[in-house]
């Protein structure tokens, strides 16, 4: 049995990852400070005598003894990181700073989820981890982008310097039960629209690219990632190659809920990528094979019961 922190544990991956390693025979300390995780999500793992939920801040020192680090602990979503930019930034790099001393303290494994988002807008497509990137970085998204950027450079630092074992992996666009309807991400946004009969909004045209990762197929690949030996650092992409429109996946919601929703056109953000698509090959040859094993309307079905059922509860609670 490992003692395992998973900070950003209360979050929407962060909440599956606990699950996940609880129910593999690990103890587990969950940390978060709910500025956009929410106790409901882990809520029933307080069962457990392995299971440990901490109120703290990661960009506040943290002290404990543990084998292994999750580090999620970042506001993901456009609108939860834009909301409090410089919290966003102080998050990314003090919460890495924080979690790497102590990492090196405890002689810990420390892994670092990052973000597709330190490609910015790509111009190098599909997106392989030896691509540098393209991000404004005085850009309205740059709280984030920057933030994750910086992370990466202090755990590279921090394992050349001062030998902390370290791994990175750059997570690509996931979606899946225990998002949150209002945290702006275009899978949310448009189940939630659909359910509610009201109108898809698509930020320009339509015709940007994403790819999307269910979620149990991101904890899958974050855990063999930890499990990988130590010379082996990342970073490493974690997503799905398969490359859909945001027309096409509007047109598929549609078709699951059977909504009679219609699409309409807003303006596209500032510095919005158009394109998004993970080069996958190391993480198949570093990771045991790994790839993502559930297709897109499979996700999309489990994601709309989710959303289906949270709303129905809603709305009888009003």
């Amino acid at each position: 049995m490992k003692r395992i922190l998973v900070t950003g544990g209360a979050g929407f991956v962060g909440s599956h990852l606990c699950e996940y390693l609880l129910n593999q025979g690990n103890e587990v300390v969950c940390l978060d400070n709910y500025f956009t995780g929410k106790k409901e999500k882990i809520i029933h793992l307080l069962d457990s005598k392995y299971f440990e939920l901490v109120r703290h801040d990661v960009t506040m020192p943290y002290y404990i003894e543990v084998d292994e680090i999750y580090n999620l602990a970042c506001p993901a979503s456009p609108v939860h990181y834009q909301y409090n930019a410089i919290k966003t930034i102080k998050t990314s790099v003090m919460g890495a700073i924080n979690m790497l001393g102590l990492a090196k303290r405890t002689k810990a494994k420390v892994l670092q989820a990052s973000t597709s988002e330190v490609y910015g807008d790509p111009e190098l497509h599909p997106q392989p981890e030896t691509y540098w990137g393209h991000v404004n970085p005085i850009g309205i998204r740059s709280c984030y982008d920057e933030g994750k950027r910086c992370a990466e450079s202090l755990f590279v630092n921090y394992h050349q310097q001062n030998d902390v074992r370290i791994k990175i992996i750059r997570i690509f666009n996931t979606y899946g039960p225990k998002m949150e309807p209002d945290d702006g991400r275009v899978v949310s946004n448009f189940i939630v629209q659909a359910l509610q009969g009201k109108d898809i909004t698509i930020f320009g045209d339509g015709n940007q690219t994403r790819s999307f990762q269910y979620v149990s197929d991101l904890v899958e690949g974050m855990t063999r990632m930890m499990s990988t030996e130590d010379s082996f650092t990342g970073p490493v992409n974690i997503g799905n190659p398969g490359e859909f429109t945001m027309l096409e996946l509007a047109q598929e919601i549609i078709g699951i809920t059977g909504t009679k929703s219609k699409i309409i056109h807003l303006p596209l953000p500032k510095d919005d990528p158009t394109q998004r698509q993970p080069d996958i090959t190391l993480a198949k040859e570093k990771l045991n094979g790994w790839e993502p094993k559930v297709p897109l309307k499979e996700g999309l079905e489990k994601t709309i019961t989710y959303f289906d059922n949270l709303l129905k509860k809603e709305s009888t609670i009003n």
